[in-house]
């Protein structure tokens, strides 16, 4: 009797069917690799990687890069997470006008690719006569990294933290009403507390993607990792192990704030004891449903 609920199990005709399959894909898999590496032989020789382990090339590219890359997605972080709770203030505010403006202004950020908006930014700081005093050129680059980044992020997570908010019980607001808690104290005190906390795991998982985007500084250059990587194999001579050794780097900082994220996630799920807001719940707008909750609370107090 099978014990999968959607397969059966294969018989003898079906096993040498899976097993004949399985070889000619493997043996697939190694003639492209194969010819992979032959076609790559000048650039994965022992000449190409002698360069990269060498102290002048962590010294003055890679480390470098690495600092450029989280200094650049810390900053821009902190700036969207502050822009991101304003939006998301403006966006439950019961002024109606305030409501729109910030509805219109997350929807807009939301919409427009990052690298247009470091491109805008960058190119604002370099022909407009106001703005281009303003910044020293050396910071230029990472202003326009952290602007592009900043709002685009500080949109995510204006969502992020109204989902927070509408994921709460109602029971929760009604509560704060009657025991006479004005609207804005009951958000302040209850609703938005709890907010960020049930979003805090869905933040540092929001980290991992800022993290990622910082390459697009790539194309204002701005040193971070994949510049740095790209100046070190200027001379085109070891340009792929310089790049896996990049990727790596990459791979090795995502997955630490990726485990950090989802530690984070189940021990504050543990201590809420119920849901915790993830960042794919919160593009997917999976909690936005309940829309107006809070208007339809304060109207049913206000009724009783």
């Amino acid at each position: 009797m099978s014990n999968s609920v959607l397969f059966d199990v294969p018989g003898p005709r079906a096993l040498r069917r899976h097993r004949a399959i399985g070889v000619i894909g493997v043996v697939l898999g190694l003639v492209l690799a194969a010819l992979l590496i032959y076609g790559l032989r000048s650039q994965l020789g022992w000449d190409a990687w002698s360069a990269i382990f060498t102290g002048g090339a962590w010294l003055n590219y890679f480390l470098p890069g690495i600092l450029n890359t989280l200094q650049a997605a810390a900053a821009s972080l902190v700036l969207a997470s502050i822009l991101g709770f304003i939006l998301a203030l403006g966006r439950m505010s019961f002024v109606r006008p305030v409501r729109w403006i910030c509805s219109v202004l997350v929807e807009f950020f939301r919409a427009v690719p990052v690298l247009m908006a470091m491109l805008f930014f960058y190119y604002l700081m370099v022909f407009a006569q106001p703005f281009d005093t303003l910044v020293d050129p050396a910071l230029k680059g990472l202003v326009g990294v952290i602007a592009g980044l900043t709002f685009y992020n500080g949109a995510v997570m204006a969502e992020l933290l109204r989902a927070g908010v509408n994921s709460l019980p109602r029971g929760q607001t009604e509560a704060g009403l009657s025991v006479g808690l004005s609207l804005g104290q009951t958000r302040t005190m209850i609703l938005l507390p709890q907010a960020i906390t049930a979003m805090m795991p869905a933040l540092v998982s929001q980290l991992v993607i800022i993290v990622k985007d910082t390459a697009l500084g790539y194309i204002i250059t701005y040193p971070e990792l994949l510049r740095s990587a790209t100046n070190l194999s200027s001379g085109g001579t070891n340009i792929i192990p310089v790049f896996l050794v990049a990727a790596l780097l990459f791979i090795i900082i995502n997955y630490a704030l990726s485990n950090f994220a989802e530690h984070l996630q189940d021990r504050m799920r543990r201590r809420r004891g119920g849901h915790v807001v993830t960042i794919e719940e919160a593009h997917q707008g999976s909690f936005l449903a309940d829309e107006g909750a809070l208007e339809e609370a304060v109207d049913q107090h206000r009724a009783d």
